[in-house]
């Protein structure tokens, strides 16, 4: 399958790129596997997405999928961040290829991450299972801790 416009778009023009000095979460995520590495900056007022930037080191689809996600939440309520899915991220690009899935999967957990980040920092109790089914990077961190 050829990439998408709003892929091909995403990847030559990434939305958002950079880092937040004093961002009130980050996330970082990576696959050791496929080499790709994303961290997601926020800034949050109000409860508000006020800010998001992000970082990539991957492949095309990777800074694509990042691209988008942050557009996706920028403007948004943490509890609407909290419902971004990959498959959203993969349906506003109109189609990813088979074998690309895995960088929307990791621009959610990016999201994510931060999001839990700034719950973290701030002493505000959430539901874990809104963050991770499991699978993700941000439960892996804590294998082994009781």
């Amino acid at each position: 399958m050829l990439y998408s416009e709003k892929v091909m778009d995403h990847f030559r023009n990434p939305r958002n790129v950079g880092e937040i000095e004093n961002a009130d979460g980050v996330g970082e995520v990576g696959n050791a596997k496929c080499g790709d590495i994303m961290k997601v900056y926020l800034k949050i007022d109000n409860d508000i997405v006020s800010d998001v930037k992000f970082k990539t080191f991957g492949c095309g689809s990777a800074i694509a999928a990042s691209s988008m996600a942050t557009e996706m939440i920028m403007g948004k309520p943490i509890s609407d961040v909290l419902t971004l899915t990959n498959k959203a991220v993969v349906e506003a690009l109109d189609g990813l290829p088979a074998h690309k899935i895995h960088c929307s999967v990791l621009a959610e957990e990016a999201v994510k991450a931060a999001v839990k980040d700034y719950y973290d920092k701030n002493g505000i109790a959430y539901d874990p299972d809104k963050f991770c089914d499991g699978n993700c990077e941000c439960c892996h961190e804590h294998d082994g801790e009781e």
